[in-house]
């Protein structure tokens, strides 16, 4: 287990900044740079942002963590909005699928719920870091209301095979959460994550 970084206060801006330097970073490399970005409210105002700086998009490839099973032009789906700002650009999205390949990502943006769930890895799903799959399907219990359709998820070890975590998440509640797991108090699907990462974790709050 590694200690979480805590960069408290920064904005949207801010946080596409620091996302930008890591990415041209990574993008210093030969070959594509592959990140898993979460859903959610949060991250899409941060990505509008991120976009308007001068890197080589037609290298980033970009995976959702999570969806809602809805087709891709339905307002819930994670994927559609993805797309939408990324490929005008020139990025590759894509589309999660139990048949899909994953691979072992340069950067892991992750959210976190209230609840300590993070993509759609809920408490009632039970996930375990040794799940021997990557992606899966199941049905959130209770349904949030905002959202009340089954999901596709990358699983704990797609996750923690990233070289990098990142999370942004906002409130009080929801830090008090993280902080929580980050001490190991609670076996949320958070806490069992970040018990288990041995590389970087950052988190924005």
């Amino acid at each position: 287990m590694v200690q979480p970084t805590i960069i408290e206060g920064k904005s949207d801006r801010e946080i596409a900044d620091w996302l930008a330097r890591r990415l041209g970073q990574l993008l210093e490399s030969d070959g594509p740079v592959t990140i898993t970005v979460s859903g959610g409210s949060t991250p899409f105002p941060i990505i509008e942002e991120l976009l308007e700086h001068d890197l080589d998009w037609s290298r980033l490839v970009v995976w959702p963590n999570d969806d809602r099973a809805v087709p891709e032009d339905h307002e819930a789906s994670n994927t559609g909005k993805l797309r939408a700002l990324f490929e005008p650009v020139g990025a590759q999205v894509v589309k999660l699928s139990v048949m899909e390949a994953v691979p072992k990502f340069d950067l892991a943006w992750l959210g976190m719920g209230a609840d300590g769930h993070i993509a759609s890895l809920f408490a009632n799903t039970d996930p375990r870091i040794d799940e021997d799959r990557r992606i899966v399907r199941l049905t959130p219990d209770p349904l949030p209301p905002e959202a009340p359709f089954d999901r596709i998820s990358l699983t704990m070890p797609a996750l923690l095979t990233s070289r990098e975590i990142v999370f942004v998440i906002r409130g009080t509640e929801k830090r008090a959460v993280f902080e929580q797991a980050a001490r190991g108090t609670n076996d949320l699907p958070v806490a069992r994550l970040l018990a288990a990462a041995t590389q970087s974790v950052t988190c924005f709050v």
